[in-house]
């Protein structure tokens, strides 16, 4: 009977129970003490950015065997410059669907964070998130395109990172061009695991043609620092149901690598 209890948690959660909390496991950007800042919560940015020489590698699954992998470098302390490309179909035995063109990211961190004023980054990513819906010329969560993101960290029983921004997509096929508006929080549970939730209000994905359905986007995820640069995530996309074509808590897995100094 335990097993069968022990199989109903979601294998980041097991995972994150099971593992000695140690030094090298918190070398990552999940949990009081990772020494590697968050660049995103699930789909959407913060005002982190890559250190200075650092390079990170993320690898997103998602449905329908899809694989999207992205590539980022620090440039300078405060520049991020990345590329990314992927598909559905890469894991399975069906068709390749290739994304339309790879995604190219960029980010600036404009104001560091202080004590009363939290950090701000501008950015912009013409990478979207799922499928790429080749007749609407977007992807199943349109990319950001330009975009402005204000961070702040409090310490509560931990550490609670809040997050809110702007954004213009370029992802307009469909006739919905509005500017949109997203938020999130992380909120770390001990050492080495966060949990995260974001909310995008996908004003921009909500007219006739569009594939949402004016609800935005609710996601929810846990990640754990693996040591070493190393991080997993575990996600559940669209809660509320925004996309008739996509399952409630469509579920996803992030798994990172930062070259940690």
């Amino acid at each position: 009977m335990a097993t069968m209890h022990l199989l109903k948690i979601p294998g980041i959660v097991l995972l994150a129970l099971l593992m000695p909390c140690t030094e090298l496991v918190a070398q990552g950007t999940a949990g009081e003490k990772a020494t590697i800042e968050s660049r995103f919560l699930v789909d959407l940015p913060s005002a982190g950015v890559l250190s200075h020489g650092t390079m990170a590698l993320d690898l997103d699954f998602y449905q329908s065997g899809g694989l999207l992998t992205s590539v980022s470098v620090g440039v300078f302390s405060r520049l991020l410059l990345g590329i990314s490309f992927g598909g559905a179909g890469l894991i399975g035995s069906d068709h390749i669907d290739w994304n339309g063109s790879p995604g190219v990211t960029a980010r600036l961190r404009v104001l560091d964070e202080t004590f009363m004023l939290p950090a701000f980054a501008l950015g912009f990513d013409s990478q979207g998130k799922e499928k790429y819906v080749e007749p609407l010329h977007r992807y199943t969560i349109k990319s950001l395109g330009f975009y402005g993101v204000a961070s702040k960290n409090y310490r509560v029983a931990g550490y609670l990172a809040l997050h809110g921004g702007v954004n213009y997509s370029f992802e307009q096929d469909d006739g919905d061009a509005d500017i949109n508006v997203f938020a999130g929080a992380e909120k770390t549970l001990g050492s080495f695991l966060s949990f995260l939730a974001e909310y995008n209000l996908g004003m921009n994905d909500s007219n006739r043609d569009a594939l949402g359905r004016g609800r935005g986007y609710l996601n929810v995820g846990f990640k754990a620092s693996l040591g070493g640069g190393l991080m997993l995530g575990f996600n559940l996309k669209d809660i509320i149901k925004n996309q008739d074509g996509m399952a409630i808590g469509n579920r996803t897995v992030r798994l990172e690598y930062v070259n940690h100094p």
